[in-house]
């Protein structure tokens, strides 16, 4: 957690488990609201933006699977 000196006894987790935690939100946040970007450039007969939306939404999607990866390993390991 960058600028901050929590290190898991407030939350309870570690931060290199919190940050994999936030990531792992952040990527499933931008691929929902990408989602609605994908739909107005729709809207607008803009494909070209659409395409490079739908890109982005793609990259967020797997990179929330790969942290979900990761936390299920670990999460299992507790």
């Amino acid at each position: 957690m960058t600028g901050q000196t929590e290190t898991g006894g407030a939350t309870g987790t570690q931060d290199k488990d919190y940050n994999l935690i936030w990531y792992v939100e952040a990527c499933l946040s931008n691929a929902l609201r990408l989602q609605g970007y994908i739909e107005d450039a729709e809207r607008a007969e803009d494909t070209e933006v659409a395409d490079l939306f739908r890109k982005a939404q793609a990259d967020s999607r797997k990179g929330a699977e790969l942290g979900k990866g990761l936390l299920r390993a670990r999460l299992g390991r507790g």
